[in-house]
């Protein structure tokens, strides 16, 4: 099957950062099971969801009750009611969730389920922002929240295709990116919770250039919507699938719920890598030097 249709489903979050945990859970994984359903329906076969999808962006604030909003990965029970989903629906699923690992080690995690329902494995966000926005206070306290992932950077082989995932943040680093593409990837999601004046002059440059150089998909998504008590800025939307040649193939809204359906063609994958032998062409014994530098 050379061709898949891609769903990437970007959302707001309406409840108030102030509610109770399970409030928060069970708003927003009845909302995105009805618009998974949805994505389905209009012939998705990969489905990706945004950055900690069952909550708030709660990295707004710094506040302990949000520990409690992690849960084991894959044997918690959003995990698990996700892989009912996905048998059901014959669909993959990259669901992107707070991750408690044993007693008290927490990631941004994303777990990738097949289309028969089986848990592939879990790619955990590297690279761990701590910004503060303004003379306020506001910020993005990710580091409050996550260790740095350590999993490194798996492939996974799914029903239809061969996913990657990259998470937020992670996007402004390319290494990670083309190591993905060196494993094998040929679509790349990055789920992601950014805000307008802080990365929307990136939002359609960096990715697509992740894209050309290691000639694979990227499917980005972003939230919606402007999130209390924090308010800490505008979630611009405008999800996005771009193809290897670098081109944005489809693009959600800035301000509403919406299921963003693309297309991913292994032929396009297989003439551009054709033409643009960036892998053949590649001087890593040369590259050691990075790794010095490192450490510097």
């Amino acid at each position: 099957m050379d061709k898949v249709k891609i769903g990437l489903i970007q959302a707001t979050h309406d409840v108030d950062g102030s509610e109770d945990i399970k409030s928060h859970k069970e708003w927003a994984i009845a909302k995105h099971i009805k618009l998974i359903r949805e994505a389905q329906k209009a012939g998705a076969k990969m489905i990706c969801l945004q950055e900690i999808f069952n909550g708030p962006y709660f990295c707004a604030e710094q506040n302990q009750k949000w520990y409690d909003a992690a849960e084991e990965v894959p044997n918690g029970p959003t995990t698990k009611l996700f892989q009912d989903l996905a048998k059901e629906l014959e669909v993959v699923i990259v669901l992107p969730v707070y991750e408690r690992d044993g007693i008290s080690n927490y990631y941004n995690t994303a777990a990738v389920i097949d289309a028969d329902g089986s848990y592939l494995g879990k790619y955990r966000k590297t690279h761990i922002p701590h910004v503060t926005l303004d003379d306020k206070g506001k910020g993005m306290f990710e580091k409050y929240y996550f260790k740095p992932g350590n999993l490194g950077y798996p492939v996974f082989n799914t029903a239809f295709g061969k996913v990657g995932v990259y998470i937020c943040y992670d996007r402004h680093f390319p290494e990670g990116a083309r190591i993905l593409g060196l494993k094998g990837a040929e679509i790349v999601f990055n789920p992601s919770a950014t805000i307008t004046g802080l990365s929307d002059h990136l939002w359609k440059l960096e990715q697509p250039a992740h894209a050309v150089a290691n000639g694979y998909y990227i499917g980005a998504i972003n939230r919606v919507g402007v999130e209390g008590p924090w308010n800490i800025g505008e979630f611009y939307g405008q999800s996005y699938l771009a193809d290897p040649r670098g081109n944005i193939i489809a693009i959600g809204s800035r301000n509403n719920d919406e299921i963003v359906i693309g297309e991913m063609d292994r032929r396009v994958i297989r003439e551009v890598r054709n033409i643009w032998q960036f892998y053949r062409d590649r001087r890593p014994e040369l590259y050691s030097e990075i790794e010095s530098l490192f450490h510097n």
